[in-house]
């Protein structure tokens, strides 16, 4: 585990994102720590994060954010594309906190989850 690099897109004003990361500091691993709402995840790295959740551009979308209903996300017709670049428009609509090592990742949500990612 020393030799991969660690990540978490973090936002540091979400519960679950400061308890991942607790729990990494627990276990001293040193993640590099990227505020996403300031460091938005170019669209390569959101296809790339996409792929190693082994998940769809639509399961990484938070629902409840107010964007997500202004832009009409909901509309099943959207493509992965167009779900992307609303991710890339609006970093806020980006489920929270991801964990990535190497070329695995989890979403945080239970932040106990990346204890399947660090073991």
């Amino acid at each position: 585990m020393s030799n991969v690099r660690l990540v978490i897109y973090h936002n540091p004003a979400c519960s679950k994102s400061r308890e991942t990361l607790q729990i990494l500091e627990n276990r001293n691993l040193c993640p590099t720590i990227v505020e996403y709402l300031d460091n938005p995840p170019t669209r390569q790295e959101l296809q790339k994060i996409i792929e190693m959740l082994g998940i769809s551009a639509r399961d990484l979308l938070r629902t409840t954010e107010q964007i997500y209903e202004d832009a009409r996300l909901d509309r099943e017709a959207l493509s992965e594309d167009e779900i992307i670049n609303a991710i890339c428009q609006h970093p806020a609509l980006l489920q929270r906190p991801i964990v990535v090592s190497g070329n695995r990742a989890v979403i945080g949500r239970p932040p106990d989850r990346v204890l399947d990612l660090i073991a």
